[in-house]
């Protein structure tokens, strides 16, 4: 029984290393956050008029995550808890105009 388990670990093993992808292979990232803008203000989200050609140019390219929280209604707390990953009272940055 203990060799039907080591057999099982070490196929699991091999089949995640060659699943992995190359160190160079590694996605890029980019946040976009923007101020007083809503969801549906661009182009890929529908929007009827207002036109965002890198936006959709990117959003068509890539995964988009459209489920997201913001921590505070203004942005100097949400950037800050963004950055840090903590709660913006904990990084002294309660309100706009910090």
């Amino acid at each position: 029984m203990t060799h039907i388990k080591f057999s099982l670990c070490c196929i699991a093993i091999l089949a995640l290393s060659i699943s992995a992808p190359a160190k160079d292979q590694r996605p890029n990232i980019i946040l976009v956050m923007a101020d007083d803008q809503g969801y549906g203000d661009c182009g890929f989200t529908g929007h009827p008029f207002v036109k965002t050609p890198e936006l959709d140019a990117m959003a068509k390219e890539s995964v988009v995550f459209n489920r997201f929280y913001a921590s505070a209604p203004v942005c100097s707390p949400t950037r800050a808890s963004v950055l840090t990953g903590r709660h913006p009272m904990r990084t002294n940055i309660p309100n706009h105009g910090h």
